[in-house]
Formats: structure tokens, sequence, C-alpha cells
């Protein structure tokens, strides 16, 4: 007989849930060869978090012995007959999304406990030997719940045993800011909003647009390598440092409108706009298909693939300019969008750019696996992301027929008109003085108000 003794740390009443797992002499035991933990034999899995990862760690495992006889020893040869030929399959199961619920936790919870039901219900994330480290590290998902397990397998007798289950949402529940039941702050839902409106004009509206879409592109260019540079320099609140990235992206999208205006060089503008879509279908490409490929942990190969990639988009669309825009216009639009409901509702949609802002904020993200639920939720508003786009370039292809593929240089046209009016005497405009002259007239003005009026003395009256 057995008995099970239960402590709770705090007065309130909790839910717990028992199952209780029988095994024979064949089957491995979970963290029979425990050395680091407190437990002569340690079942369970240790979850650490923050805000870039999640890491697991475990005991090795030992082989089955039967009962009353000794264990075998776990250090003592590395043949096939010790523990050394077990593996460890690691398992992920996600819960349901935005559902912080106790009763949905402890329900899916009695799926990850016993072998058969890991293998049906769980994402086999990586294989283990004994000779690799008993730690994986994972890609961070606040608010999102997520189970893991470990099978420890037995390839010689062909018996598998499981750890103990462990659980996080990536947050904290007492939080007295930032908890579980708030996705994000205030500052982030106001800074992304805006965002969202403005890309939602840039979306539908932004080729006939060119000056707003070129703060636009200027604004995501600087405002994200300024992020990353501030973040990685300086440790500062994060409500002061999105103040500073707004205002960083602000200057770039001026700078980037001011050097259209004045030099009129559309191949760099260009260049620009390619490259920011680049960098959105790069995301994609590595949240979707080459994230957990091996080769790309190396941080050189990460970053030299993602950047070819990236600078492929506007290689391929160099001789069709205006399509290029138009598309980048639809798809970078819509998408930041997807950034302003991840504000408030919880999708896994923006992980596509958070990966690679985590990969450059931190060096040891490099060692994570990036998988994320795609659930009901995801659905509609990839769905959603694809309407917008879809129908803003429609829209804009469908309004430009016919038209100039670009604006003329302002510079040369503001040029062209003040030439104009210096030699047309019949033009209205001809007579109104420079604006410098109007600006020195009008200080004049001032000046003349502010000083005090001076005695003239006594005056003599004029006699005729």
């Amino acid at each position: 007989m057995c008995t099970w003794y239960l402590e709770a740390a705090d007065a309130e009443p909790v839910q717990s849930m028992a199952v209780p797992l029988s095994y024979s002499e064949r089957d491995p035991v979970p963290g029979g060869c425990n050395l680091e933990f407190d437990l002569d034999i340690d079942p369970n899995i240790y979850l650490e978090y923050n805000f870039f990862e999640i890491s697991i760690k475990f005991a090795p495992a030992n082989l089955g012995y039967a009962r009353g006889t000794d264990p075998p020893p776990c250090d003592v040869g590395m043949g096939q007959d010790s523990r050394w030929r077990l593996r460890y399959d690691v398992y992920q199961y996600f819960l349901p999304e935005n559902d912080l619920t106790e009763q949905v936790l402890l329900k899916h919870l009695q799926r990850m406990v016993e072998v058969p039901q890991v293998k049906a219900n769980a994402i086999k994330v990586v294989t283990l030997t004994a000779n690799d480290k008993t730690s994986i590290y994972f890609s961070s998902l606040r608010v999102q719940g997520v189970i893991y397990n470990v099978i420890v397998w037995d390839p010689l007798l062909n018996t598998s045993a499981a750890y103990v289950p462990v659980h996080t949402y990536a947050c904290s529940f007492k939080a007295m800011e930032g908890d579980c039941s708030s996705l994000g702050r205030v500052s982030t839902k106001v800074f992304f909003t805006v965002f969202a409106l403005l890309g939602l004009f840039i979306c539908f509206f932004g080729h006939r647009f060119w000056k707003t879409e070129l703060f636009f592109i200027g604004f995501i260019f600087m405002g994200f390598f300024f992020y990353i540079l501030i973040t990685r320099l300086i440790p500062i609140k994060y409500d002061v440092r999105l103040i500073l990235t707004a205002i960083a992206g602000s200057v770039g999208g001026i700078f980037l409108v001011a050097t259209w205006w004045r030099f009129g060089i559309l191949m760099l503008c260009m260049l620009c706009v390619g490259l920011v879509l680049g960098f959105l279908i790069s995301s994609v490409i590595f949240f979707a298909l080459l994230g957990n490929v091996k080769i790309f942990r190396d941080d050189v190969v990460f970053w030299m693939t993602f950047s070819c990639i990236a600078i492929i988009i506007p290689l391929v669309f160099m001789g069709c300019l205006r399509i290029l825009n138009i598309l980048t216009c639809g798809i970078i639009g819509s998408y930041s969008v997807v950034l302003a409901v991840d504000s408030y509702l919880y999708t896994s949609l923006s992980y596509i750019t958070l990966n690679v802002l985590k990969r450059a904020l931190n060096t040891d993200f490099h060692r994570a696996f990036t998988n994320v639920p795609f659930q009901t939720t995801d659905f509609i508003i990839l769905a959603v992301w694809g309407m917008l786009a879809v129908s803003g370039i429609t829209l804009q292809i469908r309004r430009e027929r016919g038209q100039p593929f670009f604006p003329p240089h302002p510079y040369k046209l503001w040029k062209r008109e003040r030439e104009r009016r210096v030699t047309n005497i019949l033009d209205p405009s001809y007579h109104i003085p420079p604006l410098r002259e109007r600006l020195y007239g009008r200080l004049a003005q001032i000046k003349e108000f502010f000083q005090e009026e001076q005695s003239a003395g006594e005056r003599t009256p004029l006699l005729l």
C-alpha cells in the first residue's frame, strides 16, 4: 500500500491530480541515476524561463531492475549492458490558446502522463542519447500554456517509461505588473495600435501616397535596429526604450523622405522597400521551415542565409519596381495589423518576426527550439492577414493602371516652379516676396512689437 502527502504553500484551496503508474523490471527507471537534484531517484523535470527561452532539465535514467535487488551501477562501463544505451525523447504539448484555467490544465495534463498518450498527443522535438546533456531549450511563449515530458527508451528491450510532466505559461500569475492576465503593457498596445493604423493606410494607399510610405519604411528600418542597439547596450526600462524607439523610428522615416525629396534617388528608396519585404519573407521561411534545422543553430550560418534571402527579394524585382512597391505595401502593411492584434489577443503569427528579434538580442537563443502552436485563432488571423494583403495589392494595381510608375523628383519640381515664378511677371505669385525675405520681415515686426516707443522730444508746430 502506498500513501501520498500533498502540501499547499497558500491557504487557498488548490486542485490536484494524482496518476499512479506501474512499471515492470524491464522498464527503465526515470531519474534513476540522479547526481544533481535532491532526491535519490528523481523522475521530475525542472523548468526555468525568462523572456527569451524556456529551459528544462532532468536527471539521467537507469536500467530497470527487480524489486528488492540492487540497481545497476550508473557510471561503471559504457557498453550496451549499462544505462548508456538509453535514449530520451523530448515531447512538447500546447494547451489551448488564451485559456489559463486550472480545469483545462488538469484535463490536458492527463494526456501527458503515460507513454502511449504522450506519443499520441504531443510533438516529439528531439531525441537525446546518454552522451548528450539532459537539458533542452525552447523559445519562450508568454501566456501560451505548454506541457513538456520526456520518455526514456531502452532500445535493447524495447521498453519505455515517462518522467513527470511539467508545464509553464512563461509568465507569473502573481506579478504586480505584466502578469499572465494582461497580454501586454499599455505602452505596447498604444505603439502597435498606431503602427497598425498607419500600416493599414499603407496597405491600401501606400503607392499613391509615396512619401507616407517612405516614412513608414524608414520608421521600420531605423526603429528595428535602434531597438536592438539600445537593448543590448543600455539597461533601461521597457517603456522608456519603446518611446526612444518610436522617436528614432520617426527620425528614420523623416530622413528617408527628406533624402527622396532632395536627391530623388529611386533605386535607393526601393532598395529600402525591398529589404523590408525581404526581411519579412526570410522571417516567414525560418518560422515555417528552417527554424529548427540543426545547421542553422550556428549564428554565422543563420545570419548569412537570412541576409541572402532578404537581399534576393529586391534583386528579383529590380526590373518591376512598381510591383515590388505595391507588394511591400500590401504585405508589410497588413502584417502590422497582426502585430497589433497580438497586443490584445495571443497569436503565434507574431513570432514570425519576434523570433528574429530574440535571436538578435540574445546570444544564447540559437540553441532554443522555436516551435509554436497553430490553432483556431491563428487560422482566423492568418486569413485576415491574407485578405488584407490581397485586397490592398489588388486595389492598388487596379488604381495605378495607366498612371506614372512613381512621382517625379520633388526638388526638381520645386526648383522649376521657383524659376517659373521669377520669370513670369503675370503670375500673381511673382509679386510675393521670397520666403527668406518674408521670414525676415516677420521677425522685424515681432522685434518692433516688443521694443518700447522712444520719446521724440519737443516738437515745434508748423507755422504757415
